[in-house]
């Protein structure tokens, strides 16, 4: 391939001599020096072309006294490294094809250098791009122990970790073969988990890691090909396909370049006997010697057609068209100089002059691409992707299947469409190359001390966070109103929670509340429809009535619970359970006083005392305004209002009613409780009072449940939550309510339906025959012997 470079640069010198539009006046001729890839050489051949043979000062002028241009080479970065250092002393021309490192463009070091391929900032660029496209993320890298490997891996590096990608392990080919060297090598890419790997080195150092990998066995690995080999003849070999077939990378750009075809064919060993060049190719390529030596022979007849060699494949000329683009750019450079600044060959400070001009060349190929040199000596451009695969032939083929285009304006990364790229993986589909599997969503990565950012944990969303997409660093929380799923992917919204009236609960309760409410309608009937017997009459038709009106309020107002809670809803419950129970203990209250001064008129032997109903409405009309005028207060001031609760439990939102003002609440509420142990305090007094029904002790026997069951309410409420904080009230109120239901009205109605004998003025009015002495006088009128006086507590109605 080298000599085929060089068969190019004369190809493309003579080509520009027969032209009359550059360098009209001049003669390009050229001296050819064989760096043998080797530094030391090359920077011999550097010091030869500066100083002669023999001398100790530059050498600019041949024996033939030509004058020295510039120099076209050299061919590696390293060798273009040393030579340029020392070229750079005398601002001597230096024009490189193939060395692509990152540290020529530095002009401070390398101030007359320049190339006509892109530097590996823009291979590095584009290898990012190539790996961010197949979702790779863990890659592994080998570079050359030269300064093409050594910064080609760094800026890669530099590229990769930028955009959050990591190395899984970076090994150094020797440059000098060592077992021990190269097996560290091996088995970093055996045991790593990365199956993408970056190969930055020329074919010739990489040939005996190529080697080692068949020896070893390994496949199933990806590479990602430098410039520098993807197209190498020497390493894309039939039988290294098994190991490195599906190898992908940039190459520069193909070009047929014409008539080189001809002239790479029209050379023979016996035209020139100095031209060793040309004998040691020909020794090389049909295995003989010229002219002479041991057997075999070279006899001179052997034909280029019959070789299947890289010297004479045009099919991927690619660096090869770089070395005509290279001397076309000093032939440009020189043509402008000596048209505007120098037209003697020989004026003074031409070096630095020319420098000037090849810095900032300009010119289109034979092809149509544009060649621009910026300041830093680089050119822009575009790379081609090449994928290794087999063709009908068995032979390796280097298919385009993308492209990276890199100018001052445009950088894209393109895969074309419908192209088929091969992978050498099992399955032969994209390598999966990742430290750690992205954390599926509802999970985050959780960092692993010591290790890159690509090896993580994953764990999972606490909860109210979530992660909708995989690889998340961080879990979201959700909103206000919403809570993370059971797969912590989504934010859903949180269930709402409140005692509906479709739910078992609720509709159970309800049952309950109409049936309270009908059966203290049927006690209503009933008393209706007996108003004038003397047991409906006695202490009090009005306030049973009212009482029964009162327990009707109360029980339905237990439906004003149940729902979605409402601010109207919220106002009405509390002020109308309060409401309906401040007019039954009025009422109750007055039944009581009628029954303790019975107790108390037994006790002085008053002969008769009328308790008139304006007392007792007086007594229910104070207790019912108190409970107005507090309830008023608070529905004004100090409302209660719907409240969304979300601190009881993280996942529901529990619609309840803020109750506002706990004062006014204690007080609405402290009205209730203070009429409640007035009925029973007096009740209490009065329970050994003859009752023939015994309403004084049913009186207190309601009282107590009233009392047991809201003391039982307290903490049976607060140790609750939600819908069932407010089923506990309900309970409370419906039990309560059917409590003085059954211990105030059960006995009479038991007496008036099933007992009607006992209801009659006789035994009512407590004038019971001497015979029965089973019979007691009942409290609504007390008629007691006690010393020949009789004691009467009559209620007037």
């Amino acid at each position: 391939r080298g000599f085929r470079w060089m068969k190019t640069m004369i190809h493309t010198i003579k080509e520009i001599n027969e032209r009359k539009d550059i360098l009209p006046n001049s003669t390009l001729g050229y001296q050819i020096f064989d760096t043998c890839f080797s530094i030391s050489k090359a920077t011999e051949s550097a010091l030869v072309l500066l100083t002669g043979q023999e001398e100790n000062r530059p050498n600019f002028l041949n024996s033939t006294g030509a004058y020295l241009a510039g120099i076209v080479g050299s061919g590696g970065s390293s060798l273009s490294v040393a030579v340029s250092r020392i070229l750079g002393l005398y601002y001597l021309s230096q024009v490189g094809y193939a060395s692509t490192c990152t540290v020529l463009s530095d002009k401070r070091q390398f101030p007359s250098y320049i190339r006509t391929i892109a530097s590996d900032k823009f291979q590095s660029e584009a290898m990012v791009k190539l790996i961010q496209h197949f979702g790779w993320v863990w890659i592994g890298t080998i570079a050359a122990d030269d300064d093409y490997g050594k910064y080609g891996v760094k800026i890669f590096k530099e590229k990769l970790e930028s955009v959050n990608l990591c190395i899984a392990f970076s090994e150094i080919l020797p440059k000098v073969y060592s077992k021990e060297k190269m097996q560290k090598v091996v088995d970093a890419v055996r045991t790593s988990t990365a199956k993408v790997i970056v190969l930055y080195t020329s074919d010739i150092d990489l040939s005996p890691f190529v080697l080692e990998m068949v020896y070893h066995n390994i496949t199933d690995r990806t590479w990602i090909a430098s410039e520098a080999w993807i197209t190498s003849a020497s390493i894309a070999k039939p039988e290294y396909f098994p190991y490195f077939g599906g190898s992908i990378g940039f190459a520069v750009p193909r070009s047929d370049i014409p008539g080189l075809k001809e002239f790479l064919y029209d050379i023979h060993p016996s035209r020139d006997p100095n031209d060793i060049l040309t004998i040691e190719f020909w020794q090389t390529a049909f295995n003989c010697t010229w002219p002479n030596s041991s057997v075999p022979f070279c006899t001179g007849e052997e034909k280029l057609e019959d070789l299947k060699n890289t010297y004479l494949d045009v099919s991927q000329l690619r660096i090869t068209n770089n070395v005509r683009q290279a001397v076309y750019a000093m032939a440009y450079a020189m043509d402008r100089l000596s048209r505007l600044w120098c037209p003697s060959i020989l004026c003074r400070d031409k070096g630095a002059r020319l420098m000037f001009f090849i810095q900032r060349v300009k010119f289109t190929t034979h092809d149509g691409r544009k060649i621009h040199v910026d300041r830093n000596g680089d050119v822009t451009g575009y790379y081609d992707l090449l994928n290794w695969q087999l063709d009908d032939n068995g032979d390796i083929a280097f298919v385009k299947v993308g492209e990276y285009i890199f100018t001052q304006s445009k950088f894209e990364f393109m895969i074309r469409k419908n192209s088929t790229i091969f992978w050498n993986t099992e399955s032969s589909k994209i390598p999966h190359s990742v430290c750690t599997d992205l954390c599926p969503p509802g999970t985050r990565k959780g960092i692993r001390h010591g290790e890159p950012t690509c090896c993580f944990e994953c764990i999972p969303c606490a909860d109210g966070h979530v992660s909708r997409r995989a690889g998340q660093r961080e879990c979201e929380q959700c909103g206000e109103d919403y809570w993370s799923n059971a797969e912590k992917s989504e934010c859903v919204l949180k269930e709402v929670e409140f005692l509906a009236y479709d739910e078992a609960l609720g509709f159970t309760l309800v049952i309950l509340s109409i049936f309270g409410a009908l059966v203290v309608l049927a006690v209503t009937v009933v008393y209706v429809i007996y108003r004038h017997t003397p047991l409906v009459n006695a202490n009090g038709r009005e306030l049973s009535f009212l009482i029964q009106v009162s327990l009707t309020i109360t029980v339905l107002s237990s439906l004003l619970f149940i729902g979605k809670p409402y601010n109207w809803s919220c106002m009405a419950c509390q002020v109308t359970l309060a409401l309906g129970f401040s007019l039954c203990l009025a009422c109750i209250l007055g039944k009581t006083i009628s029954l303790f001064l019975a107790y108390k008129i037994s006790k002085s032997k008053t002969r008769l005392i009328s308790i008139r109903p304006l007392y007792w409405k007086i007594i229910i009309l104070i207790s019912v305004l108190v409970e107005v005028g507090i309830c008023t207060a608070y529905l004004v001031l100090e409302p209660p209002r719907v409240y969304k609760n979300m601190e009881s439990q993280n996942i529901k939102i529990i619609f309840e009613c803020n109750e506002g003002s706990v004062e006014f609440l204690c007080s609405m509420f402290g009205v209730d409780v203070f009429l409640a142990l007035l009925c029973f305090l007096t009740t209490f007094v009065a329970r050994q009072l003859p009752d023939n029904y015994y309403e004084g002790k049913c009186i207190t026997f309601g009282m107590l449940v009233f009392f047991i069951v809201w003391i039982s309410f307290v903490p049976a409420y607060l140790s609750t939550k939600g819908k069932f904080k407010v089923a506990v009230e309900i309970f409370a109120i419906l039990a309560s309510s059917y409590g003085l239901l059954g211990c105030l009205f059960a006995p009479k109605c038991f007496i008036i339906l099933l007992r009607p004998k006992r209801n009659t003025d006789e035994i009512v009015g407590g004038r019971v025959p001497a015979i029965d002495k089973s019979v007691q006088l009942t409290s609504a009128s007390v008629s007691s012997e006690l010393n020949n006086t009789t004691v009467s507590a009559v209620v007037a109605d």
